[in-house]
């Protein structure tokens, strides 16, 4: 009884082992990405997460304890034989999470979770960041994580299995490991009180990268399936009457005053160029982007910008349909759901444009975007990487922003039509692995900012030499921000800030709007401006409006923030607690109820 009590022991901190290692290799191979790791900080990481390990363990230890109850009347060969084939399954599938989340997080500032299955179903675009040399070394590290955790296994555990003899009791020894194999709910369920294991226990530090790299990233994966489907009643601060209330007040306009008018023309010709990772800090920089810089100030610029979330298909949904982003799931991956949602193109066609067109230089059937610019936006109009030649498509996303652009230029109309037009484009050269022409910067981000910029300043400058230029609105903004710094965490500010300019003949004089205000506020700031009904945009404010409380809203993985004139505040679910805020405690509870009533209404829909 003693052998097979010890060895069910040591199969549970067999498996905290493995996880520990890997949470160690995560730690130092981003160590940058905290400011350094130190020694003291790698030991509170492990500590930390210490609990999760010992939860997953206590998952993955249920088969072998099961197994070992039985082996009181199995051959030891046979036992054996059985778990050669569990362990090996089970740390593969350990070595293929965490190679791969340790591959994705500098990519995505997060552990990854159920959302990857969603991109993963067009597996050829969902690997386009990637550069060769990286899934090569993904391969190998995960070979390596595979062979090296199960050699342990062989030596520490297996050995010990074909020693094991049927024991002196055979009643009593059975029941013994019955028992210990139940007692596994303990360590599983994290502790006796009402609390039972989440990502949030392994929080510790003011150092999101820290935090992160304490959490199980199995676990994390397995636990974001687990409220994948509850999605709309995970997030209930308050009772709906209450949230409601404090969710009104923050979209009601005082009275007084209207919309400072930005443009001249009533219904000008509309061209909406959506940026890929343009982060402000740099998309404004003087030197890697000379001609935004220069943008914003021959037209209206944003400087209170931020992107709604951290990827394009939330960003789209958050631009076009004047709807946050929910940090948990991608919306545009539910057309039931997105079909109800307005989009400033349904609202412009009701008025009157027409010749709506989508420009995307990549697959347009990538993230069920096309399903979303189709039935949600009631664009049928579709320029894709299928419509160039095929040595166009230069690059692993696609056809790269110039050859898109001159696209663009030649489809616009050459006279005036009877209807004003609407375009959509979405660029992708800035997007990781940051495929472009020249080497202006050694950062392969700025250089591809500056490639894209250089695009833009060439299809302008071409544009102002056309009568069309006096009656077309330009409207450049970003799908969401980058980490373009190794310190930036998955919420910090600067991360989310992105630019918003108004440019073009149509628009009146340049002025900077120093309102805070984020994608969703687009629809309603440009409806007003066309004098536009824009009720069905419950989210979306008019940032021209002078009795509007303006702010800034965003969430990131599991979390959300708010900022305004009054203060900023940074909320994390996982955490249960604010992770930084300053100016008026009230923010707290309105950033609440905004995120409560962004699932209350996607109940509704």
């Amino acid at each position: 009884m003693t052998r097979r009590i010890l060895l069910f022991t040591g199969i549970f901190f067999y498996f905290t082992a493995v996880f520990c290692v890997g949470k160690t290799a995560f730690s130092l191979i981003h160590a940058a990405m905290g400011g350094g790791v130190s020694v003291a900080g790698l030991l509170a990481v492990l500590y930390h997460g210490f609990t999760m390990d010992m939860s997953m363990s206590g998952y993955c230890s249920i088969f072998p304890g099961l197994l070992l109850t039985a082996s009181a009347w199995l051959r030891p060969k046979a036992a054996a034989r059985t778990l050669d084939v569990y362990f090996f399954l089970l740390l593969f599938l350990t070595a293929v999470i965490t190679v791969t989340d340790i591959a994705l997080y500098p990519h995505w500032g997060f552990h990854f979770d159920s959302m990857i299955f969603l991109y993963l179903r067009q597996p050829a675009d969902a690997l386009a960041s990637a550069k060769t040399g990286e899934l090569v070394g993904g391969l190998l590290g995960i070979a390596a994580f595979t062979g090296g955790s199960f050699a342990g296994y062989i030596f520490l555990i297996r050995k010990q299995v074909l020693r094991l003899r049927p024991p002196h009791s055979p009643a009593l020894t059975p029941a013994v490991l019955l028992a210990l194999t139940g007692a596994l709910f303990l360590p599983i369920r994290g502790s006796l009180t009402t609390s039972t294991m989440n990502v949030g226990r392994a929080f510790f530090s003011e150092n999101m990268f820290l935090n992160h790299a304490a959490v199980n990233p199995v676990f994390n994966l397995f636990y974001s399936f687990a409220g994948a489907e509850d999605f709309t009643k995970r997030y209930r601060f308050f009772d709906n009457e209450k949230a409601a209330g404090i969710f009104a007040g923050l979209h009601r306009q005082t009275p007084g005053g209207t919309t400072a008018p930005l443009l001249h023309a009533g219904k000008p010709d509309i061209i909406l160029v959506i940026l890929e990772s343009f982060v402000a800090d740099v998309a404004l920089d003087s030197t890697v982007a000379p001609n935004m810089h220069r943008f914003a100030k021959e037209g209206v610029s944003f400087p209170r910008f931020y992107a709604n979330s951290f990827r394009t298909d939330k960003g789209m949904v958050s631009i076009m349909s004047g709807y946050p982003a929910h940090p948990t799931m991608s919306l545009m991956k539910y057309p039931q759901k997105t079909d109800n949602l307005p989009a400033i193109s349904k609202s412009l066609k009701q008025a009157g444009y027409g010749n709506m067109t989508f420009y995307y230089g990549g697959d347009a059937d990538f993230s069920n975007m096309r399903a979303y610019i189709v039935g949600g936006c009631g664009i049928r109009d579709i320029v894709s990487d299928r419509d160039f030649p095929l040595p166009d498509r230069l690059t692993k996303w696609g056809v790269p922003d110039a050859r898109l652009l001159d696209r663009l230029f030649h489809d616009l109309p050459g006279k005036k039509q009877p209807a004003p037009f609407f375009k959509l484009v979405l660029t992708l050269s800035s997007h990781e692995p940051f495929d472009v022409p020249g080497n202006k910067f050694k950062d392969p981000f700025r250089n591809a900012v500056h490639y894209t910029d250089s695009c833009l300043g060439h299809f302008v400058n071409r544009l102002r030499t056309t009568a069309a230029w006096e009656n077309t609105l330009l409207i450049l903004l970003a799908d969401h921000g980058y980490a373009y710094e190794p310190d930036m965490n998955a919420c910090d500010p600067r991360r989310f800030r992105i630019p918003m300019i108004w440019l073009g003949g149509a628009v009146a004089c340049p002025q900077t709007v120093t309102a805070y205000g984020a994608q969703n506020d687009l629809a309603a700031t440009l409806l007003a401006q066309l004098h536009i009904p824009r009720d069905e945009y419950i989210f979306s404010k008019d940032l021209l409006h002078p009795g509007t409380d303006a702010f800034a809203f965003y969430s990131y993985v599991n979390g959300f923030a708010m900022a305004g004139n009054a203060g900023s505040i940074i909320y994390d679910n996982d955490a249960r607690a604010p992770l930084a805020q300053q100016g008026d405690p009230a923010l707290e509870e309105k950033a609440k109820a905004f995120f409560q009533m962004m699932y209350m209404d996607l109940e509704k829909r």
